[in-house]
């Protein structure tokens, strides 16, 4: 069905969508996935980081292990950095890593250990968007939470826009909204999102055989094109930051040989890293060290 606003779709259209949405978990939900077997926030938040820009698939590598080394906001927030680089290491975007341990100390010395639930608090967090806010308010509190992510889009513009363009994430959440399951909105979020993946794009065959087609995210107004990651400055950071997880300490020349980059070119890198917090001594610009 083609749609240009929430009001033009009548109580029938929405129930066909829910039913839909929920054969389909029924079916071929993603029903083992460790952090919908708990409701534990810290737990929770952390999945809802690590899932930022990243596949499920890659997340289930990496989820075990760090819950392993901190299981708590306070083991998180007692731990250095270099340990928490070491359980990040291969998830990408290290950023987050440390402004999940920066949240941890937050919530330890503010919040006595335990997330607060309110969204303006939540959002105040480090690391912590719209998304990011509404998706644990949801899953972590059952609470009636509108918000969108790329699976819950995508579910969205396949079914009410088809054939449109620009379509703003505004319009999208205004039929959020109308679907929202008020009763029980933590697995209806489930539900949607793993019924977004399905109807991913990519053309041919998707799971369980149903026609993909083009990614509607491509439609919205707010889609933005990955940059390409090879040859990226953030490939190189990663490069970096892996060598000083199993040296601690290295020369810059010593960066330059082993990344094939120049020197120049290291000290560039290496002064974003220090900005970020992730290393110290590049002032000097002669060695660069993990920060504590």
């Amino acid at each position: 069905m083609q749609a240009g606003s929430a009001g033009a779709v009548n109580s029938a259209e929405i129930r066909r969508f829910r039913s839909a949405v929920w054969r389909h978990y029924r079916r071929l939900g993603r029903h083992g996935l460790p952090w919908r077997l708990t409701r534990d926030p810290y737990r929770i938040l952390v999945s809802e980081i690590m899932l930022q820009q990243t596949q499920v698939s890659r997340v289930l590598k990496f989820y075990p292990r760090f819950i392993g080394a901190f299981p708590d906001f306070g083991a998180l927030a007692r731990a250095e950095t270099r340990d928490v680089l070491r359980a990040w290491q291969g998830m990408g975007y290290n950023r987050r890593a440390l402004a999940l341990r920066r949240l941890a100390g937050i919530v330890a010395a503010e919040h006595r250990g335990r997330l607060p639930r309110g969204r303006a608090a939540l959002e105040a967090l480090p690391g912590v968007g719209p998304a990011t806010a509404g998706a644990v308010r949801a899953f972590a509190f059952s609470e009636r939470e509108i918000f969108i992510e790329t699976n819950i889009r995508r579910a969205f513009m396949r079914w009410f826009f088809r054939g449109r363009r620009r379509v703003t994430d505004a319009e999208v959440r205004r039929y959020i909204g109308r679907a929202l399951d008020p009763e029980n909105p933590r697995e209806w979020y489930w539900a949607l999102m793993d019924y977004g993946a399905w109807r991913g794009g990519g053309g041919g065959r998707t799971e369980g055989g149903a026609r993909g087609g083009a990614n509607p995210n491509r439609r919205s107004a707010h889609y933005r094109k990955q940059p390409r990651f090879a040859g990226s400055a953030r490939e190189l950071r990663g490069k970096i930051l892996k060598i000083l997880l199993r040296t601690g300490r290295a020369s810059v020349r010593a960066l330059a040989k082993e990344t094939g980059k120049s020197y120049k070119e290291i000290v560039r890198i290496a002064e974003g890293l220090a900005k970020d917090g992730f290393v110290s001594g590049t002032k000097k610009r002669t060695h660069i060290e993990l920060s504590s």
